[in-house]
């Protein structure tokens, strides 16, 4: 199964996605390959993710820190769900061993399954994908163990980006909901990456329906 590598472009209107190419990542070949199937469903009751990316790495390469500023890439994906900035660093990075990426938009209650190659020592997994409709909340795994047999099951949380100020503003969230602007160069948020709080409904979005608690995907990883 060929992995699908898709770049995320909001708009006022909505969302565009621009397919890129369909291509396996032969080149990360240089080891006995390992193959998985993640399989990613959406636990929340409302939010949308975002096309999700997902990487295999070795050990010591992390998507982001608590309490520490956020990437530019990763407040990329936060903000706007565009994941091609962090897929070409990451493509160009000799610890990452696989990659993979999914196309539009997967909603509440919804899975979505991904094949992935795990090349030599590479025997962590990470992923992000934007939640919508907020400001800058994205869902991650940061460096999992890939099970050596067998299936795993892991629970994501939200995070939040702390790159945008958690307005709740129509204005200022891309998406079907509200159509926004994504990316808010003025706008300095909170400064560093937290748990991400839900929504409370201070501005545009109803907390009544968008708003969780816990974690926000329930995630499968198969060695097969």
């Amino acid at each position: 199964m060929k992995n699908r590598v898709s770049t995320f472009t909001a708009t006022k209107q909505g969302f565009i996605i621009l397919v890129l190419a369909l291509f396996s990542f032969s080149a990360f070949a240089g080891g006995y390959g390992k193959d998985y199937k993640v399989t990613i469903t959406n636990v929340t009751k409302a939010q949308a993710f975002t096309p999700l990316l997902l990487a295999t790495h070795k050990p010591g390469l992390h998507f982001f820190e608590l309490g520490e500023m956020a990437s530019q890439d990763i407040a990329d994906i936060a903000e706007g769900g565009n994941i091609a900035p962090l897929m070409a660093n990451l493509e160009a990075n000799p610890m990452v061993k696989g990659l993979a990426a999914t196309d539009g938009l997967l909603m509440a209650g919804e899975s979505v399954e991904v094949m992935i190659t795990a090349q030599g020592s590479a025997r962590r997994l990470s992923l992000a994908a934007m939640l919508l409709p907020t400001n800058d909340t994205f869902v991650a795994l940061d460096a999992v163990f890939l099970p050596t047999r067998g299936k795993r099951t892991v629970f994501a949380r939200a995070y939040d980006a702390g790159s945008e100020t958690n307005d709740e503003l129509c204005v200022s969230i891309p998406g079907p909901l509200c159509g926004g602007a994504p990316f808010s160069p003025e706008d300095e948020g909170e400064g560093f990456v937290h748990v991400a709080a839900g929504i409370h409904g201070m501005g545009d979005v109803d907390a009544a329906i968008y708003d969780w608690r816990g974690p926000v995907a329930k995630i499968v990883i198969e060695r097969m």
